[in-house]
C-alpha cells in the first residue's frame, strides 16, 4: 500500500465553502441553542474542519426575544460588567436584557463558547441575531436549519 496516497487536507481561507443558515429561536433554551450554534459557526460539523481556520457557516438567528431560560435563571442569573470607572460595576438580569436588547443574550452566550482569541472574534462576525422575524440577509438565500437534527 502506498502510504503517500493518504494526505491530510487542511482547509484554508481560499478553500472554505461557507453556507448561510436561519435559526428560529422561538421557545429554545438559551444554552442549548448557543452550543449548537457555536459548533456550526466554528465548522466542527464539516469533514474539512481545521482548528486554526474560520471554516464555519454564517448563521442568522431570528426571534431572539422569544428564547427561554430554565429554572429561576430569568430573575436569579446576573450579567456583571464594569464601566472602567471607580464604583462602576453594573449588574443586570436576563429579564433586563430581554426588555432592552434581547439579541445581546444570545450573542454573549455564543461568544462564551468560542475561542478567546483572534479567531473567536472573527467567527463572531458570522453570527447575526435579530429580535423579530425580519432580517436583511434574504439576498444570501439562507437555508432553514432544524436544531433538533444537530447533536
Amino acid at each position: 500500500m502506498n502510504t503517500l496516497s493518504y494526505k491530510t487536507v487542511s482547509a484554508n481561507k481560499a478553500t472554505v465553502e461557507k453556507e448561510w443558515f436561519v435559526v428560529d429561536a422561538t421557545n429554545e433554551v438559551v444554552g442549548r441553542l448557543a452550543s449548537k450554534v457555536a459548533n456550526i459557526l466554528r465548522g466542527k460539523h464539516k469533514p474539512s474542519y481545521t482548528p486554526h481556520v474560520d471554516c464555519g457557516d454564517n448563521i442568522i438567528i431570528i426571534n431572539a426575544e422569544k428564547i427561554r431560560f430554565t429554572g429561576n435563571k430569568l430573575e436569579k442569573k446576573e450579567y456583571v460588567r464594569h464601566t472602567g470607572y471607580p464604583g462602576g460595576q453594573r449588574i443586570e438580569t436576563p429579564a433586563d436584557y430581554l426588555a432592552k436588547r434581547p439579541e445581546a443574550i444570545l450573542q454573549k452566550a455564543v461568544k462564551g463558547m468560542l475561542p478567546k482569541n483572534r479567531l473567536g472574534r472573527t467567527i463572531m462576525g458570522n453570527l447575526y441575531v435579530y429580535a423579530g422575524t425580519e432580517h436583511p440577509h434574504s439576498a444570501q438565500t439562507p437555508k432553514e436549519l432544524n436544531l433538533n437534527s444537530i447533536k
